[in-house]
């Protein structure tokens, strides 16, 4: 990968990439320049995951008019995908440099597709067709789902760690910071209301990467209720998040008002 991002920014065609770099004996997120090409013999290319589109996202912000690099597995893909078609990023000014992921991590994450489009770094591997997160969560009655969901939101100590490293979260204003919406000073946060609002918000945008449950201090298994949200989502609207380029979210699109409201009271 590092003579890939060699020949990209030597010829030009970005003019910084964003990948993880070995800095104290831990991976930590960096911007790779011409400048500083000599940082690439350590960059990491190996398991260790890290939201970097939340990175490129930043310096795309910053740097609007430059074109950037970044590297991408499978789920980074799905979420480069959804960040264009939110109008969060532009196709022109990315360049993702693959990665596959090993068989390991792949059935760890019970990912469907754990390589991108196109990857200099590792082998095709098959994916997970079947999660046996849902499977053993719908072996539950509803009722008993319910209480176990509200008995694992109750671990909530409302750190925000699952929005922090969420690569999809992009929103100015955080509605599960409103304090109008959800009281603050209280711990755990309002159950269920917090984390079925964030649950909401993940629909259309969760590329299951599962970087909101390894952040978490608790152990809420966050990534299978979203596993779940997407199953509902694929279901109703055959819309899988990320694997198309151009079809929008549902929650993206406006269609026509079910309702007035101007005869809510009357």
């Amino acid at each position: 990968m590092a003579e890939k991002v060699k020949e990209l920014l030597n010829e030009g065609r970005i003019t910084g990439f964003v990948g993880l770099r070995k800095q104290h004996n831990q991976p930590a997120p960096h911007l790779f320049t011409k400048e500083n090409m000599a940082d690439l013999e350590n960059l990491v290319v190996g398991d260790v995951r890290y939201p970097l589109n939340k990175v490129l996202l930043k310096l795309a912000h910053r740097f609007p008019k430059d074109r950037l690099g970044v590297m991408v597995r499978g789920c980074d893909e799905r979420g480069l995908n959804e960040l264009f078609k939110w109008n969060q990023l532009s196709r022109d000014h990315v360049t993702p440099v693959g990665i596959a992921c090993p068989a390991a991590l792949a059935e760890a994450c019970e990912c469907y597709k754990p390589y991108p489009s196109e990857w200099v770094v590792g082998e095709k591997t098959e994916g997970i067709s079947h999660s046996k997160r849902l499977e053993k969560n719908e072996t539950l009655t509803q009722e008993k789902r319910l209480q176990y969901w509200l008995g694992q939101f109750n671990k909530c100590i409302k750190c925000y760690g699952c929005r922090d490293a969420c690569p999809m979260c992009f929103c100015k204003v955080c509605s599960i910071q409103d304090r109008n919406f959800i009281l603050t000073g209280k711990l755990p946060p309002e159950n269920p209301t917090f984390h079925l609002s964030r649950a909401v918000h993940m629909i259309g945008r969760c590329i299951d990467c599962g970087l909101c449950e390894e952040a978490c201090p608790s152990d809420i298994p966050v990534r299978t209720l979203y596993k779940e949200v997407g199953k509902i989502v694929e279901n109703l609207f055959d819309y899988r998040t990320g694997e198309d380029t151009k079809a929008k979210s549902p929650l993206n699109l406006l269609g026509e008002p079910t309702m007035d409201i101007s005869d809510v009271n009357k």
